[in-house]
């Protein structure tokens, strides 16, 4: 019989906890390390139990560790239960690891009270006092629990309640207090029932009388829920309709009035309407404040309540309370912000922010709380950009490229149009870089059309003529096609070899491109994620560049930079977006942006059509094509969906083919086509053999086909702004006139005035704003493959303005401290919070 492995050493509690609570924050993705995932990490922590521990509770650790095997074919909701169970088993096994050691329990008490004892008084190694001040104290009571403490032993938590709070990644005292609000209830601004006036959105606080859920009589695809909110002054009936087949199950409409007990006090917010039925509100936003067992009297008038996110069975009562009993160890707080900074710019002590964030005495003391940890969210994760952009300069050299020489002279001779003043500045801010012995890492922004890839390919010449080769990566062949197209056009004239490389490439020609590259014949490789695949491999890899780069993701672009030695590293992107977002986003990179746009270009008409503007669209189509031109037609779906009325493009293609524009090719183009297909697709409407494209938004980047000059988008509300804009620029590439319609049945306000952005604006980096303030950047960037962190209450279109000072004042401590030695409580802050924010660090 083998034997159990067991440790004799102390596992690294905060390590593991910590790596639990980010696994947590990112959606239980199972987060990838440098060397391995979370899962992997957590299986080899835990099939190694301490040796004390008995052998039933070996077994638990054991059984955990088998479950982390399965990890990748779990569930959400089987992930969530997992990371829940192993944070309490953490917790509980050091509880009681350090209980059985009370020699070594007294003396970490005695040194973190030491600790604590000096902290109050002052200095640590220059860094500043702890930022409490006698208003703070006065605030709490003198019994004040330690920030670890687990919270089944706060006051009114308990076990049972402890378990629930588990649900929401609640296992601390200091969990509690970083468990912010999303929302508040300001009863100073609610109205009374016998108050409301048809036309005012407003806020009210009644208790639930009646509470119901069911399916209609006449629809048994709507579900229908009603309330009857009551307050001193009268009452309302508030109903909310859930289209769709999913909320027809009885078990989410027994869920809902579960939720809406009666007897529980809810704020209800909305626009006051009156029908048939008397006064009520319109699709309203409702927050349960309290159980059955509630006062409305006891909240206080006039008191701002705090609304926290919530799950199933976790009661908002429950979570206050909580809080509220956790709230004293916030004196225990130490304030890692120096007292320079927080002065400069006009930042609250911590304790302070913590206490207001969550029981705030009036909407100024909310205000100064939310700015202080806003900040603070933002600035950690400045410092940790700009540190590890400080580390890559320091341990990276990489090749010193000549700015000129005969290859870039000759290029610029042979283009038949002059750069733009944009295109220029930003090729001398690549060339100043690759002149530095460090390696470039830029990201060049540009709107559709604006000339990235002839920037990009002045850099790529750099390399080419030191002796060095190239990589361009995209992530579609579409794309990546389009891109070899132009650069062998390009680079004919310059008598250099450039080669594609996808995952359609023949064997035969792979394996030539392979040898080539070796020997290092071929300069310039051109090619989607393919690229990135072990056989490849470079002789003298100089520069990368990647195309529409927020599409890979962090892994894929880490792995072509090591095809070479500390290449240079260019990154571009269609999808512009505001400058303090690409600081979150790319605080490590430089950040180039093309704002102009080639002259004699002609702004693309944009209209916004309904149902009964088709047969316009379609003559507009029927005119250009008389005039030897050519048309999109994009859908955003390929098949029929059960769940949103949308033609598909197949059926919409026989449709137009056959019925509406039976004298016209109509050619087909999708994403589960094959690649010979698309290719083919492309081609005969590239050649001017297919008059009208149906397609997908496969065409939204890398079909270049000057002669097209009507977009026609079908149901445009599905589409984000910003995607929209792209497929727009698939037009508008030639001299003649061009056209975008956009095809949109909804009578959603929000939706049509979205719409309406595009209609007005034909600015790239406004439209990516907008999209962003309606959608959100993680909408619109794609969270994972971006690298977007998740903020707690941070918005990155909202607080712009504090990044920008967070920015600040991160560049100003990296000047003064570069290794933030006079800082450790800092940089120990510092290190929690990014790995927190960026994650995988932790698994390594």
């Amino acid at each position: 019989m083998s034997e159990v492995p067991t440790n004799d050493k102390t596992p690294d509690w905060s390590r593991l906890q910590r790596a639990l609570m980010v696994e947590a924050e990112r959606g239980f993705n199972d987060l990838e390390g440098h060397q391995q995932r979370f899962s992997e990490f957590l299986h080899g922590e835990l099939a190694s139990p301490p040796e004390p521990l008995s052998e039933d509770k070996r077994g638990v650790w054991r059984s955990l560790a088998a479950d982390y095997r399965r990890y990748g074919e779990m569930s959400f909701a089987a992930r969530q239960y997992l990371v829940a169970e192993t944070r309490k088993t953490i917790y509980e096994t050091q509880k009681s690891l350090e209980q059985a050691t009370p020699a070594a329990k007294t003396q970490k008490s005695t040194a973190k009270a030491a600790a604590g004892k000096s902290s109050r008084a002052g200095n640590q190694n220059s860094q500043e006092k702890s930022g409490r001040s006698p208003a703070t104290h006065s605030a709490f009571s003198s019994k004040t629990p330690p920030l670890e403490q687990p919270v089944t032993y706060l006051k009114g938590v308990g076990p049972k309640n402890a378990e629930r709070l588990a649900k929401l990644g609640i296992f601390t005292a200091l969990d509690l207090l970083h468990y912010y609000p999303r929302d508040y209830i300001n009863y100073a601004q609610q109205v009374a029932i016998r108050e409301l006036q048809p036309g005012e959105t407003v806020t009210l606080v009644g208790t639930v009388t009646r509470s119901t859920c069911f399916s209609s009589p006449k629809n048994p695809n709507l579900t229908i829920q009603e309330l009857v909110l009551k307050d001193s002054t009268g009452q309302l009936r508030i109903t909310k309709f859930w289209p769709g087949k999913r909320f027809r199950n009885a078990g989410w409409q027994q869920g809902q009035k579960r939720k809406y007990p009666t007897g529980a006090i809810v704020a209800a917010s909305g626009l006051v309407k009156k029908n048939k039925y008397g006064i009520t509100l319109d699709s309203p936003d409702l927050e349960v404040l309290d159980g059955p067992d509630g006062d409305p009297e006891s909240l206080t008038v006039g008191r701002i309540v705090p609304v926290y996110p919530l799950t199933e069975g976790v009661g908002a009562t429950l979570v206050r309370r909580a809080v509220a009993s956790a709230m004293p160890a916030a004196i225990e707080l130490v304030d890692p912000l120096p007292e320079a900074i927080r002065q400069e710019f006009g930042l609250v002590p911590l304790p302070v922010a913590i206490a207001h964030i969550h029981f705030p005495k009036d909407e100024e003391g909310l205000q100064e709380a939310r700015h202080r940890l806003v900040f603070d969210e933002f600035f950690y994760l400045q410092l940790g950009l700009l540190r590890r952009r400080q580390e890559r300069r320091k341990e990276a050299t990489s090749v010193i490229l000549p700015p000129t020489g005969a290859l870039i002279d000759q290029f610029y001779d042979n283009l038949p149009f002059a750069f733009t003043g944009a295109q220029q500045r930003v090729v001398n801010e690549i060339l100043t870089d690759i002149q530095q012995p460090t390696p470039m890492n830029r990201l060049v922004q540009g709107d559709v059309g604006s000339g990235k890839t002839v920037v990009a390919v002045v850099a790529i010449l750099a390399a080419i003529q030191a002796g060095y080769q190239a990589a361009l990566m995209a992530p579609t062949e579409v794309l990546a096609e389009q891109h070899y197209r132009k650069l062998v056009g390009w680079f004919n004239a310059l008598n250099l070899p450039v080669e594609l490389l996808t995952g359609s490439t023949r064997t035969a020609k792979r394996k030539q491109i392979h040898s080539e590259l070796l020997t290092g014949e071929l300069p310039l490789l051109v090619g989607t994620h393919a690229l990135i695949e072990d056989p490849v491999q470079f002789q003298r890899l100089g520069l990368v560049a990647i195309d529409e780069q927020h599409r890979f993701g962090v892994q894929q672009r880490a792995r072509l930079q090591r095809k070479g030695d500390n290449p240079h590293v260019l990154t571009l992107t269609a999808t512009p977006i505001p400058r303090t977002l690409a600081l979150t986003l790319h605080g490590d990179l430089e950040v180039s942006q093309i704002d102009e746009l080639p002259p004699g270009r002609k702004a693309i008409k944009t209209t916004l059509l309904r149902g009964r503007d088709r047969n316009h669209a379609y003559d507009l189509i029927r005119r250009e094509i008389a005039q030897r031109r050519q048309v999109y037609i994009v859908l955003p779906l390929v098949e029929e969906s059960e769940k949103l009325d949308l033609r598909s493009a197949i059926d919409e293609h026989q449709r137009l083919q056959e019925v509406i524009f039976p004298e016209f090719k109509v050619g087909l183009l999708h994403g589960r086509m094959s690649s010979a297909e698309k290719d083919d697709a492309i081609s005969q409407f590239r050649d001017g053999h297919t008059h009208i494209l149906v397609s997908t938004t496969v065409v939204e980047v890398g079909v270049d086909v000057p002669n097209a000059t009507v977009m026609l988008i079908e149901h445009a509300e599905r589409f984000g702004l910003s995607q929209l804009h792209q497929l727009r620029g698939r037009v508008g590439r030639g001299a003649a006139q061009s056209f975008c319609l956009l095809m949109s049945s909804t009578r959603n306000d929000l939706a049509l005035q979205r719409l309406k952005v595009l209609e007005d604006s034909q600015d790239g980096f406004f439209i990516s704003e907008m999209d962003m303030r309606f959608r959100g950047p993680g909408e619109v960037l794609g969270t994972r493959q971006s690298g977007l962190p998740d903020f707690a209450l941070a918005s990155l279109v909202a607080d712009q303005d504090a990044l920008a000072i967070a920015r600040k004042a991160a560049e100003s401590l990296i000047e003064q401290d570069a290794e933030l030695t006079h800082l450790p409580i800092l940089r120990k802050e510092l290190q929690r919070r990014y790995e927190k924010l960026m994650g995988g660090a932790i698994l390594t």
